[in-house]
């Protein structure tokens, strides 16, 4: 869980923005949060009448919304532009950008963002689908702790990654596990959230949630979806267990104590707890939604 919110992601599902009924929906749906997609899902020739679709949505937007993102296409594309402007427009929590390479294209669409007085909550999200980004995730994630970036969280864009390196898809992801967990590794240093890559037959619920369950093993905070009948089996998985909450929440408790205010090191229930178990705490009570 990022440090710049508590906020759980644990289900994550793509709206294409050339889907109206999908759209009018998104408001009522139970997962966490909502991307909408301008990008890989509208054909280039509804883009225009796409971002004017989330234009209106976001001008009359319901009071009550799970966590709001914009997926645009990349500033280099000849969409890019008119994409960045539509979602200053709309103002979501979030902007997904896609085809991340270098740090240069984070540089480039904060500066972007900036330019166009984009609130400063407005958050940026990264596609990770491309071999050239796997190679610098180490410096991609260190955006997460420059306090003036906006970088907040990794997705993980696994069927691109797929198709940019012959890599065989299986069932079980043997072959790209190894990519997965250095996203994951990555994503701790630089104090960012990180979410696995969708699973395309949404009918098959059971491979879905052992998939699921293999991601939240692996350390991702959720995982995006392409269909609401995988929202529940996504909550369920990335959800910490009654007994992991209680814990949490006794740390939490311990360290607010007026006794320890300022300590590094406690004693809760004959053993020692650190500051560090405080941190861990938290991003587990924000997984479960009592940050």
């Amino acid at each position: 869980m990022s440090e710049r919110s508590h906020q759980p992601r644990r289900a994550v599902l793509y709206v294409p923005a050339s889907n109206e009924k999908a759209i009018a929906k998104a408001a009522s749906l139970a997962c966490d949060a909502v991307i909408f997609d301008l990008e890989d899902a509208v054909a280039p020739a509804e883009k225009a009448a796409a971002r004017e679709r989330l234009r209106g949505w976001f001008a009359n937007r319901p009071e009550k919304t799970p966590e709001l993102v914009i997926r645009v296409n990349a500033l280099a594309t000849e969409w890019g532009t008119e994409d960045l402007l539509a979602a200053r427009a709309c103002a979501p929590d979030a902007v997904l950008l896609p085809k991340v390479n270098t740090p240069r294209d984070i540089h480039d669409f904060d500066d972007a963002l900036d330019e166009t007085d984009a609130p400063e909550g407005m958050a940026l999200w990264i596609m990770i689908e491309t071999p050239k980004a796997m190679l610098n995730l180490g410096a991609l994630a260190e955006f997460g702790r420059d306090r003036a970036a906006r970088l907040d969280c990794f997705v993980a864009g696994t069927n691109d990654l797929v198709k940019e390196t012959g890599v065989l898809a299986t069932p079980d992801r043997r072959y790209i596990t190894p990519w997965l967990m250095q996203m994951v590794l990555a994503a701790c240093a630089g104090g960012l959230d990180v979410l696995d890559g969708v699973s395309n037959d949404f009918r098959d619920l059971d491979a879905f949630a052992r998939e699921c369950a293999e991601g939240a093993a692996m350390g991702f905070d959720g995982k995006t979806l392409i269909h609401p009948a995988q929202i529940e089996p996504a909550l369920k998985a990335f959800s910490p267990s009654p007994d992991a909450v209680a814990e949490a929440e006794a740390i939490r408790a311990a360290f607010a104590l007026p006794e320890n205010a300022g300590k590094g090191v406690i004693s809760l229930d004959g053993r020692m707890v650190e500051r560090l178990h405080l941190a861990q705490a938290e991003r587990l009570l924000g997984r479960a939604g009592r940050s």
